[in-house]
């Protein structure tokens, strides 16, 4: 499976911007879609967004479409989130994911492998 490792999590303001990064890496990586989880204290993991890397179409969840921008870098295998305005409710530890799709999936169980997840907090 492809190996998955998170970072750039930490403590912002409302408000303010956060980059979260996800380096791949495995021999077939190019033919995985990656996306982005989040779960809160007490809730189930939450789907963000995600991108197929073969067409570079994008899907977001409601909850951040026009805040939060996901992206892409085939030549590094890397997956970027970047986090703007963000608000109490985004606190929770985010999770990058990879999936063996031809289509972009939204659901946990389409994906197989796992970072170990970044935690982001954000105070009021």
């Amino acid at each position: 499976q492809v190996q998955l490792v998170e970072s750039g999590g930490g403590l912002v303001q409302a408000g303010g911007s956060l980059r979260l990064s996800c380096a791949a890496s495995g021999r077939t990586v190019s033919s995985y879609v990656l996306g982005w989880f989040r779960q809160a204290p007490g809730r189930e993991r939450e789907f963000v967004a995600a991108v197929s890397w073969s067409g570079g179409s994008t899907y977001a969840a409601d909850s951040v479409k026009g805040r939060f921008i996901i992206s892409r870098d085939n030549a590094k295998n890397r997956v970027t989130l970047q986090m703007n305005s963000l608000k109490p409710e985004d606190t929770a530890v985010y999770y990058c994911a990879a999936a063996r799709s031809t289509v972009v999936p939204s659901t946990p169980a389409y994906f197989g492998s796992w970072g170990q997840g970044t935690q982001v907090t954000v105070s009021s």
